[in-house]
């Protein structure tokens, strides 16, 4: 039988990007989140004790033990989104991380079998994962795709490396490295994580608590504090915001000079963005102004959105690489890989290689006048890598990895997963390695 493309499925925290190998963009793109009928009899004698011995437990959360029409009653993505106001919406990822294995596994099922449109008996998956997800987590994975989809071959792969491969396709690569530090900033996270030849060197990785999500309510916040909440329903706020951010927002190289030009000429730099009552259809206006680069400035200047985390992020991209071994940290610094929607801020990447620069400048400075070094450094090469399909990055490097020959040479197929069970998945094989 001949095989079928493989299919790439990676799901994050705010967004699943689901497709199939060799294409340039995912086939779907929909909210991971999934809308469920709970039983309400069931939770409430959970919640109400009758006086007479312990309260009754609510349905166990094990799709096996469930068997009935509750378990084709559910929506995924969009859908679940849509129908919020007669069943519960629930986010089965939190942090990168799986957090309800039954309602992922109910989410995957969907994805397949009603996106897809696929049969997973004649496929090979390809999966992502966050840094340092733990091998039990790998494990089950392994169950369920082996054990309830019967697929052909799986291959779990970091989202960092992906996203290093997928940084191929840009015009600034000149070699086909898997040396690099990926900057992976995403709906509910941003990972700053290093890769040395396609191993991920996990002691050196850092989470930052900024992300999209963050970057959405600080709009919020700004827009309120300008009044312009006023004319904006309060169920359309969050909607607008996003708006905002997405369509009007830009990374400035000067907050200060930033802020002059918009005092010194509004007209040139204020925008005028018309909105729609979600329930009325009535049409309204706002003026978009200072949140245009107030927005992604949080990335660069954390204390103006919180107090509880003040390290900007070409500091944390610094640490890093510096926390990662010597000989490996030129080839860090020269391919800083950006990926993931909260990167595609309008000269993001020019903006972090100038202030990284000018910290690693600073420290070689200062490290020749420390040791009164006779030679000058030939200084570092600081280089940062934007590319057309950053926001999708990580698919799009499993697209590309899935799509060469020796792909299924590194899956663990269904033949070896039914010989060693889910321990499998513990090995991890890097493309171009020797196992």
């Amino acid at each position: 039988m001949a095989l079928l493309a493989p299919i790439i499925m990676d799901n994050g925290t705010g967004f699943s990007k689901i497709g199939f190998a060799g294409n340039s963009d995912p086939s779907f793109v929909f909210p991971t989140a999934i809308a469920t009928r709970e039983s309400a009899s069931a939770s409430t004698r959970a919640a109400q004790p009758s006086g007479r011995g312990p309260p009754i437990p609510s349905k166990s959360s094990h799709l096996a033990s469930k068997r009935g029409i509750e378990d084709l009653d559910f929506h995924i993505g969009d859908e679940a989104m849509a129908n919020s106001k007669t069943y519960g919406i629930h986010y089965p990822i939190r942090h990168g991380m799986i957090d309800n294995w039954d309602h992922m596994e109910r989410y995957w099922e969907q994805s397949i079998f009603k996106y897809l449109r696929a049969e997973p008996e004649d496929h090979y998956f390809l999966l992502t994962e966050p840094p340092l997800n733990p091998p039990e987590n790998r494990e089950n994975t392994a169950e369920i795709f082996f054990e309830s989809f019967n697929i052909q071959g799986l291959y779990i792969a970091v989202q960092a490396v992906l996203a290093l491969a997928a940084s191929w396709s840009s015009n600034k690569v000149v070699d086909r490295t898997l040396t690099g530090t990926v900057v992976d900033s995403g709906d509910g996270v941003t990972h700053v994580i290093p890769c040395a030849e396609g191993y991920v060197i996990g002691s050196a990785i850092k989470h930052i608590p900024i992300a999209g999500r963050d970057i959405t309510s600080f709009v919020q916040t700004l827009l309120r504090e300008r009044g312009e909440t006023t004319v904006i329903p309060p169920e359309d706020q969050l909607k607008i915001a996003q708006k905002v951010k997405e369509d009007y927002s830009y990374v400035c190289q000067d907050i200060v000079r930033e802020f002059r030009k918009y005092d010194v000429d509004p007209l040139n730099y204020f925008k005028r963005m018309e909105g729609e009552h979600s329930v009325t259809g009535r049409k309204y206006t706002i003026d978009v102004g200072y949140e245009r680069f107030l927005a992604p400035e949080i990335f660069f200047n954390p204390e103006i959105a919180s107090s509880d985390f003040l390290t900007p992020l070409p500091e944390v991209v610094d640490n890093v690489i510096q926390q990662s071994p010597i000989d490996v940290r030129r080839g860090l610094y020269k391919n800083i890989v950006l990926s993931g929607g909260s990167t595609m801020f309008e000269h993001f990447g020019q903006r972090l290689k100038r202030d990284l620069k000018q910290i690693v400048d600073r420290r070689i400075e200062a490290s020749e006048v420390s040791s009164g070094a006779l030679m000058r450094s030939t200084g570092v090469e600081v280089n940062v890598i934007s590319h057309k399909r950053q926001r999708y990055a990580v698919w799009f490097g499993g697209s590309l990895l899935a799509s060469l020959p020796d792909f299924y040479q590194h899956c663990h197929t269904k033949a070896d997963y039914e010989e060693v069970g889910p321990s499998i998945c513990r090995r991890y094989a890097i493309f171009g390695s020797v196992n």
